[in-house]
């Protein structure tokens, strides 16, 4: 008996070790993420409100669904998940200026919530010792998935769908490493299509075809992007400044300044540094998903939801809009919260890092 709480206890002590790490590494992250926009601003009279916000949007997020996800481990995804359902729904008619096609403005960060509120119903499904609660929940998924289509938001219905199949799938992983690092080499391939497809680096058939997909309109926002990072590849242009320096922006009907894909857009303002900070954000939410305590297929479903986020961040303006960086962060604090009461349903997968 008292070997097994001696066991116990440091196992507890092993796994307080491991979050403090993910913690730490959190707070270095988005400390330097707020504090290079201030010295890039400094440096070309750029405006960082934007990426401050977003910095304190997606910490008082993780804050949130750390602390909500102690709690009430089943109760906090699920209301999470009806509040994105309701946001993408009703977005078009809260936010300013015309809606753009997806996956630009509006109708990407539509797509966001979808599919980070499809992670949200899973990550709940998961946490739930009642099967019939457990299936309700996925069936709040499979209406996430139908909202996509109906709200006209094929990329919000197709990776909404994906994250579904992903949960799905992660109940025959035993082990989360493969898992994460097959979804860092997702989010890798799809940001290193854009930066080809950008840089004339893809063959011309793939990239014709891509070119039609994306529109033209983005793909000449992403050449000024690049040409912009070029300027001055160490500190950008200045957060905010894209829309002031860009031809096709400044000629644009509706301009909002934005060059409609995150990686591009940190590389034209902030730089090289600002485009690594960036993927240590993407790195550091999943090195928190390998190392939390609760199961591997709630961890991977959460995880596959942040890249879906990330994909379309990647073609689109979706990370511009406070609700869906607060939506991220959100996510990650439910998938890395230790309930304060074990759970039925987590006890039957191993929640260990491997």
């Amino acid at each position: 008996m008292g070997s097994t709480q001696t066991a116990s206890a440091a196992g507890a002590e092993a796994d307080s070790g491991r979050r403090n790490v993910s913690d730490a590494a959190g707070v270095i992250v988005l400390g330097g993420c707020a504090v290079w926009s201030l010295i890039s601003a400094a440096a070309h009279d750029g405006r960082p409100e934007g990426v401050l916000l977003a910095v304190l949007a997606v910490a008082a997020g993780y804050a949130s669904g750390r602390i909500s996800g102690s709690l009430l481990p089943v109760a906090a995804p699920c209301a999470g998940a009806l509040a994105g359902l309701g946001l993408a729904v009703t977005l078009p008619h809260l936010a300013a200026g015309p809606e753009v096609s997806t996956p630009l403005g509006h109708a990407g960060a539509a797509a966001a919530l979808l599919t980070l509120a499809t992670g949200a119903a899973c990550c709940a499904a998961w946490a739930t010792p009642a099967p019939a609660l457990r299936f309700a929940l996925r069936l709040l998924a499979m209406v996430m998935v139908v909202t996509g289509a109906a709200v006209g938001s094929a990329t919000g219905c197709l990776i909404s769908g994906t994250v579904l199949l992903c949960s799905l799938a992660a109940a025959r992983l035993r082990s989360r490493g493969p898992g994460i690092a097959g979804l860092a080499l997702t989010a890798a391939l799809v940001t290193g299509t854009v930066w080809a497809l950008t840089g004339n680096v893809l063959p011309g058939g793939p990239a014709t075809s891509l070119e039609g997909r994306l529109t033209a309109y983005r793909v000449q926002l992403w050449h000024d992007a690049l040409r912009l990072a070029h300027r001055d590849p160490t500190l950008g242009v200045g957060p905010g400044r894209f829309g002031e320096l860009s031809p096709t922006a400044s000629q644009a009907l509706w301009p909002d300044g934005k060059p409609h894909s995150a990686p591009l857009q940190q590389a034209a303002e902030q730089g090289l540094v600002g485009v690594l900070l960036l993927a240590a954000a993407f790195c550091w939410m999943l090195f928190a998903l390998w190392r939390s305590p609760r199961s591997t297929p709630l961890a991977l479903t959460a995880g596959a939801a942040l890249t879906g986020l990330a994909a379309i961040a990647a073609v689109g303006d979706a990370l511009s809009f406070t609700t869906v960086s607060a939506g991220a962060g959100l996510l990650a604090g439910l998938a890395t919260a230790r309930p304060l009461a074990p759970d039925g349903a987590e006890g039957d997968q191993e929640p260990r890092v491997r």
